[in-house]
């Protein structure tokens, strides 16, 4: 699939089917499907590669709170409001996530939903001002709308309520890394950040944005209190065994030292809604 060159629907019927096939972070899980070691391994990988969720989404301040994930994948962060108290809806673009969902919360003996739906972000299936949190990780930048997708998750959070996001960094080292991979080394080193992203990173059409882009896509949905939150993962750093990777880890590791987290793929967005 080439950047630009597929219409928005048809885009997205590629990124359901991928998704489908299998959710975020269920390829960690080696018990059987469905059972509760396989949930467990899911969980444990997930907050050993991204320990920084839980003070970014802070899970137990919205016990009796309406919040609604978009994008739940596996559900793990979908549990994690369920277990503070939180009023969760939740909803999805894959049947399999529903399906996944429906089934840990059973493992667990867990409160059901308030509202569980296969759904577009770009479409919320929720009244305005509905929600006190709107919670999306690592999602929006899959739908080929993204904007929409945010102005959406914007409308139905209630005034003074919040946004808590995570977009991907374009302009980060793991966007490089993937790019010297894909385009350099494949002697097309003409070929953008964003076209690589687009092609090579996880679903099709995958994006990921610019700090001006992110601060462009808020600028209009009347928000407050806006705040960029840097992770960095392994996603980032070298982790392969041998010398060569070893050095490279050594030299990726300083970059990211001196730039202060800038390069970081993943980026966190928390606002209030004026």
């Amino acid at each position: 699939m080439a950047l630009n060159t597929t219409s928005d629907a048809a885009l997205k019927e590629q990124v359901r089917a991928f998704w489908n096939r299998e959710s975020c972070d269920a390829d960690q899980a080696r018990s059987a499907k469905f059972s509760r070691e396989y949930f467990e391994q899911i969980e444990q990988w997930r907050y050993w590669d991204q320990p920084f969720i839980h003070s970014f989404a802070q899970f137990t301040r919205y016990h009796g709170r309406r919040v609604l994930e978009v994008g739940f994948g596996a559900g793990t962060d979908l549990v994690q409001w369920l277990r503070a108290g939180a009023r969760v809806s939740g909803i999805d673009l894959t049947e399999e996530a529903l399906t996944n969902v429906r089934h840990r919360i059973r493992v667990y003996g867990l409160p059901e939903p308030e509202s569980l739906q296969v759904a577009d972000a770009e479409k919320l299936p929720f009244p305005s001002n509905s929600f006190d949190l709107g919670y999306s990780w690592g999602v929006l930048h899959h739908t080929p709308n993204t904007a929409q997708a945010l102005k959406e998750l914007v409308r139905v959070v209630r005034p003074g309520g919040e946004i808590k996001v995570m977009l991907y960094n374009r302009h980060g080292m793991y966007a490089l890394k993937m790019w010297t991979k894909n385009a350099l080394l494949k002697g097309r080193p003409w070929k953008s950040l964003r076209w690589v992203i687009c092609n090579y990173v996880e679903s099709p059409g995958t994006q990921a944005f610019t700090e001006r882009e992110v601060r462009e896509m808020l600028a209009p949905l009347g928000l407050t209190e806006i705040r960029l939150h840097p992770f960095i993962t392994n996603n980032d750093r070298v982790v392969s065994p041998g010398l060569a990777h070893r050095l490279g880890a050594v030299v990726v590791g300083t970059i990211l030292a001196l730039t202060g987290k800038r390069l970081a793929w993943y980026r966190g967005i928390s606002a209030r809604k004026l």
